[in-house]
């Protein structure tokens, strides 16, 4: 599946919902959100209707996020679906962790190859700070049960802030010493409540290298990452720089949101709603690769600092 820039879109991010129960502080708003009536989400059936005719067109990878996914019960049923689609050959989870020690073990059964835990702090006292309802341990005991079913490398997504976390790079650099894990450092974006905190608190990447010479760069397959290790370490280190130096040129994935929209982009304000194609399986098909071909050429956060969408990304998808 070619957009009209040529490059190939095999990757789809399946948002199934806004719903957390963490309320990180870049992310969601202190007192929650609004919640959607049941029949403005998508039920799973219709979820894996899309995945179907996606692949139809060519999508070899799913990535199921939120929100928080692991909040919504038969998660794992969904997986299953998804697994047994001939030409899905990789399917990945975005947790907060804090509900994956229970379901991991099930969940790989069903068919989840890898996961990525966004975990922004080692410390017990600022993760309750920046999570603001989050307890630390179940994150540690889910990283370490991954580890355990050998669903590895074990993804660590840190969102950088200057001023909050910046003084831990190096304990979380440390963690891939002696563990298949890969700790992968992600500029704040000025989008949502990161609005917030941009100014104040974004960091490029590149700062990481600078106070850590001791990475090396290393071949990865990744699209978004640059990817360093410490020599001898087991696992690795990566670099994701959406504002300083995007990928768009290499973007190969579109977003489906829990509310059944497709995204294009994840910072455009372009959203095609898919609804109303669900029982037309050509259609569909139809709708989403006319969404796929008129994929935007790039976004503009290195010059604008502010994403053009006016959604939030607990609504998008992260």
């Amino acid at each position: 599946m070619l957009d009209k820039r040529g490059r190939t879109i095999d990757y789809l991010r399946v948002s199934l919902t806004d719903r957390c129960n963490l309320r990180c502080v870049y992310c969601m708003p202190e007192n929650g959100i609004e919640k959607k009536c049941h029949n403005d989400i998508l039920r799973f059936e219709e979820v894996e209707k899309i995945i179907t005719a996606c692949a139809a067109l060519g999508i070899k990878k799913v990535r199921f996020t939120g929100g928080e996914p692991l909040l919504l019960k038969g998660i794992d049923k969904l997986i299953q679906h998804t697994a047994a689609i001939d030409s899905i050959n990789d399917i990945s989870l975005t947790t907060n962790g804090i509900l994956l020690y229970e379901m991991a073990e099930d969940l790989k059964k069903a068919g989840l190859r890898r996961v990525n835990i966004s975990l922004d702090t080692l410390n017990a006292d600022k993760f309750k700070k920046i999570t603001r309802l989050g307890d630390i341990s179940k994150v540690l005991k889910s990283i370490e049960k991954c580890i355990e079913l050998e669903m590895v490398p074990v993804k660590i997504n840190v969102v950088l802030m200057k001023g909050i976390n910046d003084d831990e790079i190096g304990d979380f650099i440390n963690m891939t010493l002696n563990n298949p894990i890969q700790v992968r450092f992600i500029e704040l974006m000025p989008i949502g409540e990161g609005l917030k905190y941009y100014e104040a608190c974004k960091m490029k990447v590149e700062d990481v290298l600078e106070r850590f010479p001791r990475l090396v760069p290393v071949k990865d397959d990744s699209k978004v990452a640059s990817v360093y290790k410490i020599p001898g370490a087991k696992g690795s280190v990566g670099l994701i720089s959406p504002v300083s130096c995007k990928f768009c040129s290499d973007c190969n994935r579109i977003r489906l949101t829990s509310t059944g929209t497709i995204k294009p982009c994840l910072h455009s304000l372009e959203e095609i709603n898919l609804k109303p194609y669900l029982n037309d399986e050509q259609k569909l098909i139809e709708v989403i690769k006319h969404a796929v071909y008129n994929k935007p050429q790039e976004h503009h956060l290195e010059t604008e600092n502010k994403s053009d969408t006016d959604k939030m990304m607990f609504q998008i998808g992260g």
